[in-house]
């Protein structure tokens, strides 16, 4: 009893719950706040930690909010995928997509765009468009616009993308806008240009040799024996050609060729190993 009344008398005064937390610099409460996989209550409680030292600097403040926001970014992408839960909200969802679509932030406008253009939403698609069209209105850089606008090509931008390839800001932004039109039937013309243009870059031709197989795999025969018999031609161009002749050439045609023939069996044992293997199709097909 003494003991007990002791305990009462001189011990320390019980704590109350939750007091026994141990406080953190403001780095790591924002670290805590911004992590996507800690409760929502310990979020909310680490920013009570996030003393009035982060908003001394701008940038330190602008990297709190940015590292938030991408967390719950994250945090919301994650509900999404339950769908039967998740349906009453998914309008008031994008509707907040969209608004944060055109924020401040590089970083968060093209996650968000990207998490749009995955749901082929139209008002990510019409605004990628115009940033191309008009570079001064650009969310993203032209490069990622088309890379984007190619999860659910459209007829409108194709014309777009043509001006790109006719006037590109970059080379990755032309050979985005050569991959966007590769399953645009009249952008023939284009394709056979850039295919036939030795002073273009080998990986713009090589798509162009690839679009043309897909869409125009005539055309393409009559380009294929011409850059077969350039001993000068790349291998990767030259393997695609292969391909095309083997797959949609004509036998009576082909085979009455001798020089391409000729060329072809040379092939056999010069070059890549896939150009090595496209000319044994080739031969094996045609009787050689």
């Amino acid at each position: 009893m003494m003991s007990n009344a002791k305990n009462k008398k001189g011990g320390k005064r019980a704590k109350p719950k939750g007091a026994s937390a141990k406080k953190m610099s403001p780095s790591a409460a924002v670290g805590v706040a911004a992590n996507a996989r800690k409760p929502v209550r310990e979020r909310i409680a680490a920013m009570a930690n996030v003393t009035h030292a982060v908003c001394e600097k701008d940038n330190k403040f602008q990297a709190l909010l940015i590292r938030v926001r991408l967390a719950v970014l994250q945090a919301l992408q994650a509900a999404s995928f339950a769908v039967v839960q998740f349906e009453s909200r998914r309008a008031d969802y994008f509707a907040t997509l969209r608004a944060v679509a055109t924020d401040a932030d590089p970083e968060l406008r093209q996650r968000v765009l990207g998490l749009l253009a995955r749901e082929k939403d139209g008002f990510a698609q019409q605004r990628l468009l115009e940033g191309l069209q008009q570079p001064e209105k650009a969310l993203v850089p032209p490069e990622k616009a088309l890379q984007l606008l190619s999860y659910d090509v459209h007829a409108e931008a194709y014309p777009v993308a043509r001006m790109v390839v006719n006037n590109p800001p970059n080379e990755e932004a032309k050979r985005g806008a050569l991959r966007l039109l590769a399953a645009d039937a009249s952008s023939k013309p284009l394709f056979e240009r850039i295919l036939n243009d030795k002073e273009e870059t080998k990986e713009n031709r090589q798509l162009s040799a690839s679009a043309l197989q897909a869409i125009a795999p005539e055309a393409m025969q009559t380009h294929a024996r011409e850059l077969l018999l350039d001993a000068k031609e790349y291998d990767d161009i030259q393997a695609t050609s292969l391909t095309a002749l083997t797959q949609f050439g004509s036998p009576a045609k082909v085979e009455k060729d001798k020089k391409l023939l000729k060329r072809v069996a040379s092939l056999k044992s010069a070059g890549s190993n896939k150009l090595k293997q496209g000319a044994r199709r080739f031969l094996t097909k045609y009787g050689s």
